[in-house]
């Protein structure tokens, strides 16, 4: 789905559609019209003959056949409308699913999940409603009025007295030019008010938990009243216009209607319109009152989803971050070195570089250990590895290709990262585990588990690995979670590993477990560890310090300790706490 061509891509494929539920429209009104002339021509027979047998059946068949056929045709059309409808909120709601997995961490980073979830809901409804109940209300009026309008001139009442009853209807197309802008900007102020309450709303539940620890819950009430105040508040607005500009229509309505019963009842007086053409006009003013105020409430509701649809095109106008080649290639990343060389990386042109003039290879097979202060440049390097932020060009290569010259699926499909905080679904343990192929059979889950020794917490549960977790995993530990999605990058079995602080909530010993496990089971793999603790790198082929976005120290375990620096610091305040806290557990 193209940005900017919502309608125009969905109008395009679905024209048939609305093309025969306008043809049914113009049916079902063409014959509701006949009612009017029908109910005249009994009146004028009734006023010549009197009241017989056979004039009311006659004409109640005739007035029944009309109904039928009017609600057959009628409810034939607004069932196209409605499914064609309900088919726009599915393709844009996937359109905007599909849209939101394109983007990049940029794009997350100013869109909070509960803004982004009222387009979701509010927005694509809101536009849905316009393209569904509006046009078929739309359609419906417009027949009825064409076709009320035309049966009015082709009966015998004089011209001048339908002009003069239908004159207060057309000062409508004047209120809607004046009062639609301000329907429609009032419309924008609501939406952008229900999307911050939903980001608000969201970003409270997921902190639930700090909210009542810090017992906090009275200023977490009030900040959400004010959110909501502020929706009351241009509600309120946009209610006050809408009632007016509504209001309006049924009033104008009323004065024609006065102004035919007024007129017309005096033409009939003076005997210069039948009575049969006085009944006849006040059931077509009548009839032209429904139409009109259905076209006042689609056009408040067109004016909403204006505004709805002018947010979702400007959502859908941004670019993705990270855009693939067009001539981007597939690499088999299995015998695949990397390389680094002169990268110096900023997040906004103009700011300090967060990495400075990096240059390093890790060979194909090799494990690579990378440690530093908190800051130092760390996860950034290893989101320019992933390029889930682009690189400079050239900077970054696996093998001899460029990063960026390789597609996201190659380079992705092929590389099992492993963040600190490891997001967890709302679903069973095994399928979080098995989150890239959950077909993979329950035996190979169960190593992959036993790999990241958290296997035995899992078969304590009463399900064990059929057990669902609830939001974002919170059923287990911090330390627990930590473990399973370790667990879901081993079963990948990825040819490039890259573990972030991965097992940082883990104790020294369960630690020392894990990295025993990897080493064996991703030999002749190529693992990356960035680490806070020295004990998680020690054992890779070379280790890289990071202070400040320069490397400062490269080596192995043994060759950093022996050089004055900051690898051998870390070391000493880490060994000095462990033997710290190993003599409080003692005494």
């Amino acid at each position: 789905m193209k940005p900017k061509r919502i309608l125009a891509d969905f109008f395009r494929k679905t024209w048939p559609i609305y093309l025969i539920s306008t043809l049914f429209h113009l049916l079902s009104n063409l014959i509701n019209v006949f009612y009017p002339k029908v109910l005249g021509q009994f009146t004028d027979k009734l006023q010549m003959n009197g009241l017989t047998s056979s004039l009311i059946v006659d004409y109640s068949l005739l007035l029944l056949v009309i109904g039928i056929g009017h609600v057959l045709f009628n409810g034939i059309a607004m069932y196209l409308i409605m499914y064609v409808g309900r088919k726009f909120e599915f393709l844009v709601r996937r359109g905007l699913f599909k849209h939101f997995t394109e983007m990049g961490e940029r794009f997350y980073s100013k869109n909070g999940v509960g803004k982004l979830l009222s387009y979701f809901m509010n927005d694509v409804t809101a536009v849905r409603e316009s393209i569904s109940m509006g046009f078929n209300a739309t359609a419906n009026a417009t027949m009825l009025l064409i076709a009320a309008v035309t049966m009015m001139l082709l009966s015998h009442i004089p011209y001048y007295l339908i002009l003069a009853s239908v004159f207060p209807l057309l000062l409508i197309p004047i209120i809607v030019v004046y009062l639609g802008p301000v329907i429609r900007r009032r419309s924008l102020e609501v939406q952008e008010a229900l999307g911050k309450m939903t980001e608000t709303a969201e970003e409270q539940f997921g902190g639930i938990r700090v909210t009542k620890k810090f017992a906090v819950e009275t200023i977490m009430n009030e900040r959400f009243g004010k959110t909501v105040d502020q929706i009351r508040h241009h509600q309120l607005r946009l209610v006050r216009v809408s009632s007016f500009f509504q209001a309006l229509i049924p009033f104008l309505g009323a004065i024609a209607l006065v102004v035919a019963l007024a007129f017309g009842g005096y033409l009939t007086i003076t005997k210069q319109i039948t009575l049969g053409n006085f009944v006849a006009l006040t059931l077509y003013i009548r009839m032209l009152m429904n139409p009109l105020q259905q076209i006042g409430n689609v056009i408040n509701t067109i004016q909403r989803s204006r505004a709805s649809l002018e947010r979702l095109n400007g959502l859908l106008s941004q670019q993705a971050d990270i855009v693939e080649l067009e001539n981007a290639k597939e690499m088999d990343l299995a015998d695949a070195s990397i390389s680094i060389q002169g990268l110096t990386f900023a997040y906004e042109q103009g700011s300090n570089p967060v990495l400075k003039d990096i240059n390093l290879s890790v060979k194909a097979g090799a494990m690579l250990g990378i440690i530093g202060r908190t800051g130092s440049g760390k996860t950034t390097l290893m989101k320019l590895l992933l390029r889930t932020i682009d690189p400079p060009q050239g900077a970054i290569r696996y093998g001899n290709t460029d990063v960026r010259e390789l597609t996201l699926a190659s380079l992705r499909s092929q590389l099992a990262y492993v963040p600190q905080d490891g997001f967890l679904f709302s679903t069973t343990i095994r399928e979080n585990i098995a989150f890239s192929n959950r077909e993979l059979p329950l035996d190979t889950v169960e190593a992959a588990a036993k790999h990241a020794q958290i296997y035995d917490n899992i078969a304590e549960l009463p399900n064990q690995f059929e057990t669902r977790l609830g939001e974002r995993g919170l059923t287990l530990s911090g330390g627990q979670r930590q473990r399973t999605s370790l667990a879901r990058g081993i079963i990948k079995d990825a040819p490039i590993m890259i573990l972030d602080d991965s097992v940082s909530a883990v104790d020294a010993v369960t630690e020392k477990d894990i990295i025993d496990a990897l080493q064996k089971q991703r030999k002749d793999k190529t693992t990356i560890i960035i680490a806070h603790r020295i004990s998680a790198i020690k054992h890779a082929d070379e280790i890289v310090v990071l202070d400040d976005g320069v490397i400062v120290q490269r080596g192995t375990h043994a060759q950093l300790l022996t050089q004055q620096g900051l690898y051998a610091t870390l070391h000493a305040i880490q060994e000095e706490g462990s033997q710290h806290a190993t003599g409080t557990s003692h005494s």
